[in-house]
């Protein structure tokens, strides 16, 4: 299967439409800025063709960072999402939330994958090949991406909560706007990679919180932190409703003097209008990310949380 699809990938079309033309000048009279593209660039993002494989410079690259859409800077997926499938061709098995278009090709059989923002071509995306646990493989051009090194990406532009189940603190981030990526595991305990069930057992210190990536131009960590406050209960300080257990506590986990400093004013804030709050401030330390079936619990159930709701509080 993995052959077949890798055929399907090296076989997109390399025709150039005028319809596609169409879509890409409406994008530049809304006023999105674009990017000027070399002549086999144009080739791939606006006539949907497709690199050689095994040719373009990010197919074996893992440096962590971020790539970007080459035509108009669009965030899509970050390097923790990529995996090396010898497809030939840079591999992802997920996308930044929303930042990603499926399309079914005209023939039925594939799934084109196109930049939200732009509508540029990235390549197509396949299923079943159980190459990772969430069994998606991106298979995107070098020549649609961009890419911008961590040293970019700051610990700034990352927060970490923990307010009860995470399944719950998840699907809240997941729709804030500026969000780029969410990630649900264990921090603050102290055995190393520790799994649910060791967790569960209250034997290793760690809490179920969530890692957030966001962008700065966008959205700002004390947005975030207002929305962690009103999504949880912030006075309970032994768990979150039924969930009781030192896992289940409300925690900031700030990753440097600003965060603390601006998570302390909200919660002097909240205490003014009469909530005694319990919530936790402990320095971010190393973060684990939780076992693949934790990842997006209710994105890919359906349904909304049971133990989480939004109260406005500021």
């Amino acid at each position: 299967m993995l052959l077949l699809s890798i055929s399907a990938c090296n076989g997109q079309s390399e025709q150039n439409t005028n319809k596609e033309t169409k879509q890409i000048t409406k994008k530049m009279e809304n006023g999105i800025k674009l990017n000027p593209l070399t002549e086999d660039e144009k080739r791939v993002i606006l006539g949907k063709g497709t690199d050689r494989p095994f040719t373009g410079e990010y197919t074996d690259k893992f440096t962590k960072g971020m790539y970007v859409c080459r035509q108009c800077d669009a965030p899509l997926y970050t390097s923790d999402s990529k995996f090396h499938s010898n497809c030939g061709w840079p591999s992802f098995d997920d996308e930044i939330k929303g930042a990603v278009t499926k399309t079914t090709d005209a023939d039925g059989r594939r799934t084109e994958i196109t930049c939200t923002k732009c509508g540029g071509h990235l390549g197509h995306v396949f299923y079943g090949e159980g190459l990772t646990d969430k069994d998606t493989r991106h298979c995107v051009n070098t020549s649609s991406l961009k890419f911008m090194d961590a040293l970019v990406q700051t610990e700034s532009n990352k927060a970490i909560f923990a307010g009860g189940c995470f399944w719950g603190v998840e699907y809240y981030f997941q729709h804030e706007k500026g969000v780029l990526n969410t990630t649900v595991g264990y921090t603050g305990g102290t055995k190393l990679n520790p799994t649910y069930r060791e967790v569960l057992s209250h034997s290793t210190g760690h809490y179920e919180a969530i890692e957030v990536e966001f962008d700065p131009s966008v959205t700002n960590y004390e947005t975030l932190a207002k929305l962690f406050f009103e999504i949880h209960d912030p006075t309970q300080a032994n768990g979150q409703g039924n969930d009781i257990g030192q896992q289940y506590q409300s925690v900031v986990f700030y990753m440097d003097d600003t965060q603390k400093a601006s998570t302390e004013n909200l919660i002097a804030q909240l205490r003014t209008k009469g909530f005694n709050v319990a919530t936790k401030l402990i320095k971010a330390s190393k973060f684990w990310p939780a076992e693949g079936y934790h990842q997006e619990y209710y994105e890919k159930g359906g349904g909304e949380p049971y133990c989480h709701h939004k109260v406005k509080r500021f």
